[in-house]
C-alpha cells in the first residue's frame, strides 16, 4: 500500500509538471481564494497577468508576419491566397451579423433591463470617459488608412496586426516575384525565425499560471460577485446566448467540415483555459496558430484567418453590444421600434470592425449606437461599467472559438485542410505537438515549440520529407 501510495503521487506530481491545463486550473482556483479572502493582496497581483500578455504580444507580430510570408511562398500562388481573404472576410460579416441578431432577438425575448428603472440623469458621464481615456472608435476611411503601414518598423513597434498582415501579403508576393533562385536564403531564413519565435513563446507559456493567478485574483478582488446580484439575468442572458451561438457554429463546423466542435474544445483546453484565466484570447494566438496548423490546416490559411479575425470576426463582442444596447434602453424605459433595432444592428455592423486594440472599444460602440439612435443619452453607457468585466470570458471564449471555426471553414473552402489528419489530431489519435502525416515544415515547427525529448515518430521523421496525406480539394 505504501508502494502503491507513493507510486500515485510521483504520477500526480509528474501530471502537475507536465499537464498546463492542470497548472492553469490550479491557478485559477487559487486566484479566487486570494481575491475573496485577501483583497488587497488579490489587487497587487495584476501586473502578474499584465506582464505576461505584453511578453505574448512582443511575440505575435514577428510570429504572423512569418507564418503568413511561408505561407504564401509554400502555396507559390498569390490569387490564392487573396481567394482565401475575400472567403474569410465573407464568413466574418455573415458570422457577426448573425451574432448581432441572435442577441438582438434574447434581449426582445428575455429582456434582462425590464424592471431596472434607473434614472439617466443619476449616472456619471464621465466614469465612460475615464474607462476609454477619451478615446473614439475610427471612421471607416480612417480604419482603412490605419491598417496600411506607413513604417516597417512602426507596423511592428506599434503591434498592429493589420498592418504586419499588408507587409507579410507585399513581402510573400515579392518572394514568388522573383523565385527561389534569386533569393535562395529568404524563405529558410523566414522559416528559422518562426522557430526561434515559436521556442521563445513555449518559454514564455511557462509562466502562463502565475498570469492567470494574477489575473484572476485582480478580477475578483475588484469586482467581487456583487454584480451577480444587479446584473444577474443579463449576465445569464448573455452568457446563455453565448452558447446558443456555440451551438450554431458546432452545426456549422459539422456542416462545412465534418469535425466536431465539442472535440476542438477538447483539444485546445489549455487555450481556452488560459484566454478565460487572462480575459484575452491574443495570449493564445500563437498556440492556436500551432494547434490548427497541426490539425490540417494550411499555413497561408492559419495565417491569413486567424489573426485577421482578430479585427473582423468578434461574434461575443457582438453579442454583448446588441444586449447591452437594448439592456440599456430597457432599464431607463426607452421602447425601441423595429426600425430603430435594425439601425442598432447596422450601427454595430460597422461599430465592432474598428474595435480592436482601442481602450474601452465597447463602451466607444455602444455611446456611437446611443448617438445615432437619438432616444438613449450617453450617460446611460454607463450602466454596464459594473458588468463589463465579467463579460470577457464570454467574449473571448467565443471570439476566440468563432476564429478557429472560420480557419477550419475557410479552409476547407478553399482546399486548404487536410480532414484526415484534423480528424485524427482533434480525435486524439494523433499527438498534437508532432504531425508527423501532416506536412513536414508543421513536424519541424511543433517539435521546437514545445520543449521535450522526442516521440519516436518525430524522431523518425525526416525534416524535409513530403506530407504523404493527400489535402481536401
Amino acid at each position: 500500500m505504501p508502494h502503491a501510495t507513493g507510486t500515485l503521487a510521483r504520477r500526480a506530481g509528474r501530471h502537475l509538471r507536465t499537464s498546463l491545463f492542470t497548472q492553469v486550473l490550479i491557478a485559477l482556483v487559487l486566484g479566487v481564494l486570494v481575491g475573496r479572502l485577501w483583497p488587497e493582496a488579490g489587487s497587487s497581483l495584476q501586473p502578474l497577468g499584465d506582464g505576461f500578455v505584453r511578453l505574448i504580444k512582443a511575440m505575435i507580430a514577428p510570429l504572423v508576419f512569418c507564418v503568413v510570408v511561408a505561407g504564401i511562398t509554400k502555396a507559390g500562388d498569390l490569387k490564392a491566397f487573396g481567394r482565401i481573404g475575400v472567403k474569410a472576410l465573407v464568413w466574418f460579416e455573415v458570422a457577426t451579423s448573425i451574432a448581432l441578431v441572435v442577441g438582438l432577438l434574447a434581449a426582445n425575448v428575455f429582456t434582462p433591463g425590464a424592471g431596472v428603472h434607473i434614472d439617466p440623469a443619476s449616472l456619471d458621464k464621465g466614469a465612460v470617459d475615464a474607462k476609454t481615456g477619451g478615446g473614439e472608435l475610427p471612421t471607416t476611411a480612417q480604419f482603412v488608412l490605419e491598417s496600411l503601414p506607413n513604417s516597417a518598423v512602426g507596423a511592428f513597434a506599434e503591434n498592429s496586426l493589420l498592418q504586419v498582415l499588408v507587409l507579410a501579403c507585399l513581402v510573400g508576393a515579392a518572394l514568388l516575384h522573383l523565385g527561389q533562385t534569386k533569393v535562395p536564403q529568404i524563405l529558410p531564413l523566414i522559416e528559422q525565425a518562426q522557430d526561434v519565435v515559436f521556442t521563445v513563446v513555449g518559454f514564455i507559456m511557462r509562466l502562463a499560471p502565475l498570469a492567470v493567478l494574477g489575473a484572476t485574483a485582480h478580477l475578483v478582488a475588484e469586482y467581487g460577485l456583487g454584480a451577480m446580484s444587479t446584473y444577474g439575468k443579463l449576465i445569464a442572458v448573455c452568457y446563455g446566448v453565448a452558447l446558443a451561438f456555440l451551438i450554431l457554429l458546432a452545426g456549422a463546423l459539422k456542416a462545412v467540415t465534418g469535425l466536431s466542435l465539442w472535440k476542438f474544445v477538447r483539444y485546445t483546453r489549455e487555450e481556452l483555459l488560459l484566454a478565460l484565466g487572462t480575459g484575452s484570447s491574443e495570449t493564445v494566438m500563437p498556440r492556436m496558430m500551432q494547434k490548427l496548423r497541426a490539425a490540417g490546416c494550411r499555413d497561408d490559411a492559419v495565417g491569413l484567418v486567424l489573426p485577421t479575425g482578430y479585427s473582423f470576426n468578434l461574434d461575443g463582442a457582438s453579442i454583448y453590444l446588441s444586449l447591452g444596447t437594448l439592456f440599456i434602453a430597457q432599464a431607463i424605459g426607452v421602447d425601441l421600434s423595429l426600425g430603430q433595432q435594425i439601425t442598432v444592428v447596422l450601427v454595430l455592423m460597422l461599430t465592432s470592425k474598428g474595435m480592436a486594440g482601442v481602450p474601452g472599444s465597447a463602451f466607444l460602440a455602444l455611446s456611437a449606437t446611443a448617438s445615432a439612435l437619438g432616444v438613449i443619452p450617453a450617460s446611460a453607457v454607463a450602466l454596464l461599467l459594473g458588468v463589463d468585466r465579467i463579460m470577457d470570458s464570454m467574449r473571448v471564449a467565443t471570439n476566440l472559438l468563432g476564429n478557429c471555426v472560420a480557419v477550419f471553414a475557410v479552409s476547407r473552402w478553399e482546399g486548404a485542410l487536410d480532414r484526415v489528419t484534423a480528424k485524427k489530431v482533434i480525435n486524439g489519435e494523433e499527438p498534437a505537438s508532432a504531425p508527423a502525416d501532416g506536412p513536414a515544415d508543421q513536424d519541424r515547427v511543433h517539435r521546437r515549440a514545445e520543449p521535450g525529448p522526442p516521440t519516436p515518430s518525430e524522431a523518425a521523421a525526416e525534416p524535409g520529407a513530403a506530407s504523404a496525406a493527400p489535402r481536401d480539394t
